[in-house]
C-alpha cells in the first residue's frame, strides 16, 4: 500500500516531505510537524528582512565571477584563508586535470533527480559528473524527465549509476537497458541502502537486482561502517561488491573568494526536513538572537519554487563569520558519513560550528572545527568564535588544507575509478 502511495505521489514535488508528513500524522506526531513548520517564526526577523538583498547580491557576484575571481584579485589578497585556498585550489586542479583520460573504455551515465525531488541528490550527483569529466572520464547526466534509450544509442555508456529507490527505478526502461547490456559491456550500479519507509525489503530488492542483472552497489558511506553493520551482510552474501564514494567538496564550485567582507554572523544553507528536526534545538537560540543567512528547500522565505544553486553559495559563505552545521541522528549514532556541508564550508574557508557526528575525528583532526556536544555547548561556542578571531582562523586554515589535500570530489571520484577499474577491467 505504501509503495502505491509513493508511486502516485512521485509526480508531485517534494515527495519525501509529503510522505513523511503523512507518516507522522498517522503516528500522532502532528505537534512535531507543527513545530518544524513554524520554526521560521523563531528566526530573528532581520535574517528574513535581508534575505532577498543578499540573494540579489550573490546572483550578481555569480554574473561577475570572472572579475571577482580573477588571478589579480587572488594574488593581491592579504587574507590568509584566501591565499592558502587559492594555492591549494590550483594544486588540486593541476593534479587531477584529465588524469584518467586514457581510460577511454569507461563512459559513465548517472541518473540525476530534479532539484525539486531531491536537492541533496541533485547536488551530489552533479558534483560527481563534473568531477569525473574533469578527471577525463566521459560522464553524462540522465536527467529526471529524459529517456534512457537516447543515451544508450548515442552515448553508449559502460557504467550506469542510479538509486535503489522506486521513484528512480520506475523511471527507467529496464527492457531497453537489458537489451543494450546483452550486446554491450555495461555495468549497472545501484545505491546500497538499508530498508526504510516506502522501500521494499532488502531481500526483495536483491532479488530484483539479480533479475535485472545489476553488477554492483555503491554508497556514500564509510567503508568500515558498511562492513561492520550487520544489516549490510545480505549484499555481500549475494556476492555483490559495494564501492564507496564519500561526500567531499567540489573544487570547481567551492573555494574562498577574495575581497569580500565577513558581515554575516552565521550562514546556514540546508533543507528543512523532519530528519533534522531533533537537531534544530542546537541552533534555536542562536538564530533567534542573531541575524544571519538561512536558505534551502522548505524554508518559507525561499518559497515553493526554490531551486538550489551551488554557484552562488560560495559568495554567501565568503560573508560568513560562522558556518552552522548539523547532522541527522543516524550520522550522530553511527560512524557512517559526514554531510557534504562539512567539506564545502571547510573548502570555502568558513569557521565551522558543528555538532558531533561519529565519523568526524576519523576524517579531521580535533582542532579543525568547533564541536558542540549539546545545544548549550553549541551556543557557547558560537559566541566564542565571534570573540576569538585568531583561534577561528587557525582552525579554519587547518580544515581547509585537509579538505583540499584529501577530501575533494576529485579525490573521491579517483578512488571510485580505481576500484571499479580494478574490479571489472583489470
Amino acid at each position: 500500500m505504501i509503495k502505491k502511495i509513493r508511486k502516485f505521489l512521485n509526480k508531485f514535488r517534494r515527495l519525501d516531505w509529503i510522505l513523511k508528513h503523512i507518516f507522522y500524522m498517522l503516528l500522532g506526531k502532528e505537534d512535531v510537524i507543527w513545530e518544524l513548520n513554524h520554526f521560521d517564526n523563531k528566526v530573528n526577523k532581520a535574517t528574513w528582512e535581508q534575505y532577498e538583498k543578499i540573494m540579489i547580491w550573490a546572483k550578481k557576484c555569480k554574473e561577475d565571477s570572472k572579475t571577482i575571481e580573477s588571478e589579480e584579485a587572488y594574488e593581491s589578497s592579504e587574507n590568509p584563508i584566501v591565499q592558502q585556498g587559492y594555492n591549494l585550489l590550483k594544486k588540486v586542479k593541476d593534479e587531477f586535470k584529465e588524469k584518467y583520460k586514457y581510460l577511454n573504455n569507461i563512459k559513465i551515465l548517472i541518473h540525476v533527480p530534479s532539484c525539486e525531488i531531491s536537492p541533496a541528490g541533485f547536488s551530489l550527483f552533479n558534483n560527481l559528473i563534473q568531477s569525473f569529466n574533469y578527471l577525463g572520464i566521459q560522464t553524462k547526466a540522465l536527467n529526471w524527465e529524459e529517456d534512457i534509450e537516447y543515451f544508450l544509442d548515442e552515448f553508449k555508456p559502460t557504467v550506469f549509476l542510479t538509486s535503489d529507490d522506486s521513484p528512480y527505478l520506475d523511471r527507467i526502461n529496464w527492457k531497453s537497458v537489458l537489451n543494450y547490456k546483452s550486446k554491450n559491456n555495461l555495468k549497472i550500479g545501484l545505491t546500497a541502502s538499508l530498508m526504510y519507509w516506502g522501500n521494499a525489503t532488502l531481500n526483495d530488492r536483491l532479488k530484483w537486482a539479480k533479475k535485472n542483472k545489476v553488477d554492483f552497489y555503491y554508497s556514500f558511506e564509510d567503508k568500515d561502517y558498511l562492513l561492520n553493520r550487520e544489516e549490510y551482510k545480505p549484499y555481500f552474501l549475494e556476492g555483490y561488491h559495494i564501492f564507496t564514494i564519500p561526500f567531499g567538496a567540489n573544487p570547481l564550485i567551492y573555494y574562498p573568494i577574495p575581497n569580500i567582507k565577513k558581515d554575516l554572523n552565521y550562514v546556514f544553507i540546508t533543507s528543512k526536513t523532519l530528519e533534522k528536526w531533533r537537531r534544530f534545538s542546537y541552533i534555536e537560540k542562536i538564530v533567534s538572537k542573531n541575524s544571519g543567512f538561512i536558505s534551502g528547500t522548505n524554508w518559507k522565505i525561499c518559497g515553493p519554487n526554490y531551486k538550489f544553486d551551488p554557484e552562488i553559495n560560495r559568495f554567501i559563505y565568503a560573508r560568513a563569520i560562522v558556518g552552522l552545521n548539523l547532522h541527522i541522528d543516524l550520522q550522530i549514532q553511527w560512524a557512517n558519513e559526514l554531510n557534504e556541508r562539512t567539506y564545502t564550508l571547510a573548502a570555502c574557508g568558513v569557521p565551522q560550528l558543528i555538532d558531533h557526528p561519529k565519523l568526524l575525528y576519523k576524517e579531521f583532526d580535533k582542532d579543525c572545527f568547533f564541536v558542540g556536544d549539546s545545544p548549550k555547548e553549541y551556543e557557547e561556542l558560537f559566541y566564542f568564535i565571534l570573540d576569538n578571531e585568531d583561534e577561528a582562523l587557525k582552525r579554519t586554515l587547518k580544515a581547509q588544507e585537509i579538505v583540499f589535500n584529501n577530501y575533494t570530489t576529485f579525490h573521491r571520484s579517483e578512488k571510485f575509478i580505481k576500484e571499479i577499474t580494478k574490479y571489472f577491467w583489470s
